[in-house]
């Protein structure tokens, strides 16, 4: 998987800006930015300058017209992102100049970089593992605190580190069990089985730890989806804009206005909300408002969080309605809006009925903008994100959840094996089975086909 080619990429997001980042990678990066780059104040070459220095001077034509005026940083392998030479080129963030650059370096004897080959290299050369270089792009992606800190983690090895202990914890045991075989007319026992057993309870408990964890970082990822569900008219589009403090979705007093599902976030104490505003449940004839109504019974069964809106001078069915619909309690707020438009009297009344539902409620106005704060406490208290140990160990990739599962498959085989007494050539089977797909995580074992679907997602110039 060596790559001997240098190449080359804008390395800052597309488009106009104040600067732009030129990123080059690989043996020849020194030589062919000294052909376009000319220092000021001093005649040295890149390669003879010292690593982590900055030089100041003019990207040149071939007809040595001046491109733009530049900041050239250099780091000498195999101290770089990459491990081998690079050099970046900070210029004006005109487009024009951006491929002007770029021509000159392809020009020069440089290659355009593919989606996520800097990070690609970067694992090949051995300065990062493959679920490292995944957090790279997490971290990229992330928009909120706690999808930051989460690829921070996994970016620093905490992950990887834990997966290697347990591979190194197996490997020992197989490697005495394989030695056995070797053994096997002498009827010697080298492992020791309960040690076995009780290493491969500690590691079944570990992963399936990691394996819940996917649950959490999933939405801390992808944002925790929120549901806003309710009978036409009580307020679950003005809920909405209120919750994002815009006017996003149609108000109107018109039964039906929203016929099918918006969705939009916002961050909240640092994690991501996606806020899904569904339409209105009812009985109807009109068929576009049905497909809308069936689409908000599938956002139910998707969302972390249901937040059944009523409207507050109509209450009388709430408890029916709950039962109606079959809501899981345990992930619905019941949201009573419309505060604003009900006396103290009948605020008791409302009360007195909800307390009994076994079900968290609140009392807001969306339209006043009445409790949204506490609204806010609410679905932060909801998710228990405010509880997360912010060292641990959370899956956030499907990839890693899906090798991870298959890992507690195996591990559980080896379990069941000890306790049945299988022979020790099925036990190493099984063993090295939950060694591969660790190992898989973190790109010990992988193939061609696992590294470019990954770095193919990965943007270019990263």
């Amino acid at each position: 998987m060596i790559d001997d080619t240098t190449i080359c990429a804008v390395s800052t997001a597309s488009g106009v800006g104040g600067i732009a980042v030129l990123r080059i990678s690989g043996k020849e990066a020194f030589d062919i930015v000294d052909k376009i780059f000319v220092p000021v104040g001093r005649k040295a070459s890149l390669r003879e300058q010292n690593p982590y220095t900055v030089s100041y001077g003019k990207i040149v034509d071939a007809d040595n017209s001046i491109v733009d005026n530049v900041l050239v940083s250099v780091f000498k392998e195999p101290h770089s992102f990459t491990g081998e030479n690079v050099v970046e080129i900070a210029c004006h963030g005109s487009i024009y100049i951006q491929q002007a650059i770029l021509r000159l370096l392809v020009d020069n004897g440089c290659v355009l970089a593919t989606p996520g080959e800097f990070t690609k290299r970067a694992f090949v050369g051995g300065k990062m593992d493959l679920s490292q270089a995944e957090a790279v792009a997490d971290l990229i992606a992330s928009t909120s605190k706690a999808s930051h800190q989460m690829a921070i983690r996994q970016m620093r090895g905490g992950f990887s580190a834990e997966l290697a202990l347990l591979r190194e914890q197996l490997l020992n045991f197989v490697s005495l069990i394989e030695l056995e075989l070797d053994f096997s007319e002498e009827d010697v026992e080298f492992a020791d089985r309960e040690e076995l057993k009780s290493l491969a309870d500690s590691i079944e408990r570990r992963i399936a730890e990691l394996v819940a964890s996917f649950k959490i970082g999933n939405v801390i990822k992808n944002g925790v989806p929120v549901a806003l569900v309710g009978k036409t008219n009580v307020g679950k589009s003005t809920l909405l804009n209120s919750l994002l403090n815009e006017e996003r979705a149609i108000v109107s007093d018109v039964h039906g206005t929203t016929r099918d599902s918006i969705e939009d976030s916002i961050v909240i104490d640092g994690v991501t909300f996606r806020f899904i505003d569904t339409a209105g449940i009812r009985t109807t004839t009109d068929e576009v408002e049905n497909l809308g109504i069936e689409r908000t019974y599938r956002k139910i069964d998707e969302a972390e969080i249901v937040l059944w809106i009523v409207d507050a001078t109509q209450t009388s069915d709430i408890k029916e309605d709950i039962e109606q619909n079959s809501l899981n309690l345990s992930k619905t707020i019941l949201v009573i809006n419309k505060l604003d438009k009900i006396s103290d009297d009948e605020y008791q009344k409302i009360l007195h009925s909800v307390e009994n539902l076994n079900v968290e409620y609140i009392f807001i106005s969306a339209k006043q903008r009445m409790n949204i704060d506490r609204l806010h406490k609410m679905l932060i208290d909801k998710m228990n994100l405010n509880k997360i140990d912010i060292d641990a160990v959370i899956v956030n990739n499907v990839r890693h959840y899906e090798a991870l599962t298959r890992a507690s498959e195996a591990i559980m085989r080896v379990t069941e094996g000890l306790e049945s007494g299988i022979s020790g050539d099925l036990l190493s089977l099984d063993i090295r089975d939950c060694m591969h797909y660790l190992g898989e995580i973190t790109g010990q074992i992988s193939t061609d086909e696992i590294l470019n679907n990954i770095f193919g997602k990965f943007c270019i110039g990263k």
